[in-house]
């Protein structure tokens, strides 16, 4: 029996059944709910004095809620007595506020970074970081897992590298299209945009040779789908014979799903 525990918010119960499953180990016991005030509450229902735990919490809709529910998690396992904490969070909210964008802004990746070490996690592992500069941040180990491990064997056998184009869909994300487009033969494209305001992007002109050929759209976050569908458009009026999308981490808030359907 491996000895070791893995907890949840109640958001991330299906992916923490699913691991728990492969693992061959039954879920830890714990109430995550809230006060008639809206404070969260946690209690942890089983012994985990000297455990190596595993909390599986992504700081998604609403992130305020789920970033409260994981420092609370966390606190409550390291005053129960567990031995190891790691904190798994596929997708790390506040990643896009990793540097001052302008005078008087806060660094509130950093903030976060801070409030998960104070909480008294031992390890962090997460999946595609917006930007990587961020596992810097932390004091103690993070594993920055990529998704490109399960990407580019779908991407390769769904379709293929001929004529094939992997487009960035902004500057911050060539690095990563760069490195697709290489592995699979394929060629590369970037999206010029400007962003006037958060959540707002304006797309300005296509870089790179698209005409006639499948484009497959390359980005971490879908988050409004404002980008991607932009991305979309100009693709299409460049020539893009076919258009795709891959993405680890869909937040798909506001009205992403309408956007994209239409």
């Amino acid at each position: 029996m491996i000895d070791l525990k893995i907890f949840s918010g109640n958001s991330n119960i299906p992916l923490a059944d699913d691991i728990c499953r492969n693992l061959g180990i039954p879920r830890g016991n714990c109430l995550v709910s809230q006060f008639s005030d809206g404070e969260c509450r946690v209690e942890i229902k089983e012994n985990v004095r000297g455990k190596d735990v595993y909390v599986i919490q992504s700081i998604c809709y609403p992130s305020n809620t789920h970033l409260m529910e994981l420092l609370i998690m966390i606190d409550a396992l390291k005053r129960a007595s567990a031995d190891q904490i790691t904190a798994v969070i596929p997708y790390y909210g506040y990643a896009r506020q990793d540097r001052k964008v302008s005078p008087r802004t806060p660094i509130t990746a950093k903030l976060v970074s801070d409030l998960i070490t104070t909480a008294g996690a031992n390890r962090i592992l997460t999946v595609d970081l917006h930007a990587g500069q961020i596992q810097g941040f932390f004091d103690i180990p993070v594993d920055n897992l990529f998704a490109s491990s399960v990407q580019l064997p779908y991407i390769r056998a769904t379709h293929g590298n001929h004529d094939s184009v992997i487009v960035s869909p902004d500057s911050g994300g060539v690095e990563r299209a760069r490195a697709f487009a290489k592995r699979l033969g394929a060629g590369l494209a970037i999206i010029d945009k400007r962003r006037p305001k958060p959540n707002v992007s304006e797309v300005m002109n296509v870089i790179g040779d698209i005409k006639g050929k499948k484009v497959i759209i390359l980005d971490d976050l879908i988050d409004t789908a404002g980008t991607l569908t932009q991305a979309g458009e100009a693709l299409y009026k460049g020539g893009a014979r076919s258009i795709w999308a891959c993405c680890t981490n869909t937040v798909l808030s506001r009205n992403a799903v309408s956007r994209l359907k239409e």
